[in-house]
C-alpha cells in the first residue's frame, strides 16, 4: 500500500492534473491513498481573503471572486459543461460566503482555519473527479473525520489514539474498492470544527495516514529533482542527495528546510516507513529517499535560509539577571502566542530570540513582554543555517552582511544577519 502526496505546484493548473493522472497510472495495481494540497498559490490567496475579512477591506469580494475564477478556469479546461464537479466546487465555496456575509465574531485563528481549509476541499473535489473520468476509480474522503486534533487552530495537535482508530477501522475497506483521495493540512475537532496542521502541513497528513495504515512508503511529488543541499532559487551549484537518514532530515526541517514539513519525519521513523521525494514531471527518476540507514556523503554543506526574521533582545527593567524564572515566563508568552523560536541566546542580563515575523502575533508578544521587560528588536532579517560547514562557506555566505547573532556547534552554525 502506497501513500502519495501532491503539493500545490503539482496541481496548479490543468496540465498538472493531466500529469498527475499519468503518474498514478504508472502504479496501476497498487493500493494507493493520495493526499492533495490546495492548488497553486490558493492558500496564499485565502490568507489574503481572511485578512481582508477581518479588516473589512472593500476588496474582499474581489479577492474571493479571483479565487473562484482561478478554479473555474481549470474546471473548464478539464470537464465538459454540466459535469457534477462544477456544482461540488461551487457548493464548497458557499461555505466561505456564509462566513464573510457577517462581521467577524470568532478569533482570527478560528476563522482562518474555516476559510483557508476550503482550498484543500476544493482541490480534492477537482482531482477526484478528474481521476474518475480518466478511468481511475477514486473515492473522496474528508480528512477532518479521520485526523482528529485539539482546538489549537492553525496548529492543530493530533490526537493519535483517536486518529489511528478512525483510520484503521475505515480506510482499509475503502482501499479495497480503489484509490482513496483526501486533503492534506486538515484536521477536525470533537465539535466538528476544522483545524489546520500548520503551514505546508500536507506532508504531515500523508505521514499520519501512512503510519496508521502501515504503508510501504510515502512519496511526495515535488517540482524539484529531490532534496538538494540548498535552495536552487538562491544558489546555482546545488547537489541532490540520493539518500538521507531520518535524523538528518529532521535536523534540516527543524532549521527551516521547506521541502518537507517539520513534523513529517517522526511518524514515518517510528513506523520504519521510507519517505521518497521525487520530481513530479519525471516519475521514473530516483529522487531522494529518507530512511533509517543511509550513506551520507556531504559533498557540500547544507544551506538553509529563513527570511522575514525578527530578533528581539529582552532585559529586566531593574537590570537583574535573566534567571530560570524569567526564562520560563518568556517561553510561556511565546507558547501562548503560538510563536516558534528559531534561534536563542542567553547572557547574564539579556535573552535574545529570533523567530518568524507574523505581525499580529509579534505585536501581542511585544505588548506582553513590555509589561515586565525592556525589549529591543530588529526585523527584516535573514537567518542562515549551515550544516556540515566549512570556514570558506561561512565566509562566502556572510560577505557584505552584518552579523547580529551567531551560534556554533560541531556540525551546525546559525547566524542572524541584516
Amino acid at each position: 500500500m502506497l501513500v502519495f502526496k501532491f503539493g500545490g505546484a503539482s496541481v496548479k493548473d490543468a496540465e498538472g492534473l493531466v500529469n498527475l493522472v499519468k503518474v498514478v497510472k504508472k502504479f496501476d495495481g497498487n493500493k494507493i491513498l493520495i493526499v492533495v494540497s490546495a492548488m497553486g498559490k490558493t492558500t496564499n490567496a485565502l490568507e489574503k481573503l481572511v485578512n481582508a475579512y477581518f479588516n473589512q477591506n472593500i476588496n474582499l469580494n474581489q479577492i474571493f471572486d479571483e479565487i473562484k475564477q482561478y478554479h473555474e478556469d481549470i474546471l473548464k479546461q478539464l470537464f465538459e459543461p454540466g459535469h457534477s464537479v462544477f456544482d461540488e466546487v461551487a457548493n464548497t465555496f458557499v461555505e466561505i460566503d456564509w462566513i464573510i456575509e457577517e462581521e467577524p465574531q470568532d478569533s482570527f485563528d478560528f476563522i482562518y482555519d474555516q476559510i483557508v481549509s476550503i482550498g484543500e476541499l476544493v482541490s480534492t473535489r477537482i482531482v477526484n473527479a478528474y481521476l474518475n473520468i480518466n478511468g481511475i476509480k477514486s473515492q473522496w474522503l474528508d480528512a477532518r473525520g479521520f485526523i482528529h486534533t485539539d482546538n489549537t487552530y492553525r496548529e492543530g495537535q493530533v490526537q493519535w489514539n483517536k486518529t489511528q482508530k478512525s483510520i484503521i477501522e475505515r480506510v482499509p475497506k475503502l482501499l479495497e474498492k480503489g484509490i482513496v483521495l483526501t486533503q492534506g493540512f486538515l484536521g477536525g475537532t470533537s465539535e466538528n470544527f476544522t483545524t489546520t496542521l500548520g503551514r505546508e502541513g500536507s506532508d504531515y497528513s500523508a505521514a499520519i495516514f501512512a503510519a496508521c495504515l502501515g504503508a510501504e512508503s510515502v512519496t511526495t511529488w515535488k517540482d524539484v529533482p529531490g532534496i538538494l543541499n540548498a535552495d536552487p532559487k538562491h544558489f546555482k551549484d546545488t547537489i541532490k542527495f540520493d539518500e538521507l537518514t531520518y535524523n538528518e532530515a529532521i535536523e534540516m526541517t527543524f532549521y527551516g528546510a521547506s521541502v518537507i514539513h517539520p513534523k513529517t519525519i517522526k511518524p514515518l521513523q517510528n513506523a520504519h516507513i521510507p519517505l521518497l521525494v521525487k520530481p513530479f514531471y519525471n516519475p521514473i527518476a530516483e529522487g531522494t529517499v529518507i530512511k533509517e540507514n543511509a550513506t551520507n556523503i556531504f559533498i557540500k554543506p547544507i544551506i538553509i535560509l529563513k527570511e522575514n526574521q525578527v530578533l528581539i533582545s529582552i532585559t529586566a527593567k531593574d537590570y537583574s539577571f535573566i534567571s530560570e524564572n524569567n526564562l520560563s515566563e518568556i517561553f510561556l508568552l511565546f507558547a501562548k502566542n503560538n510563536l516558534k523560536i528559531n534561534m536563542m541566546q542567553s547572557s547574564a542580563l539579556s535573552f535574545s530570540v529570533s523567530f518568524d515575523y507574523v505581525e499580529a502575533k509579534f505585536i501581542s508578544l511585544l505588548n506582553s513582554l513590555k509589561e515586565r521587560y525592556k525589549v529591543k528588536y530588529n526585523n527584516n532579517l535573514l537567518l542562515i543555517t549551515l550544516r556540515h560547514y566549512t570556514e570558506t562557506n561561512l565566509k562566502d555566505l556572510t560577505a557584505n552582511k552584518t552579523i547580529l547573532l551567531e551560534q556554533k556547534s560541531r556540525n551546525t552554525i546559525q547566524l542572524v544577519v541584516s
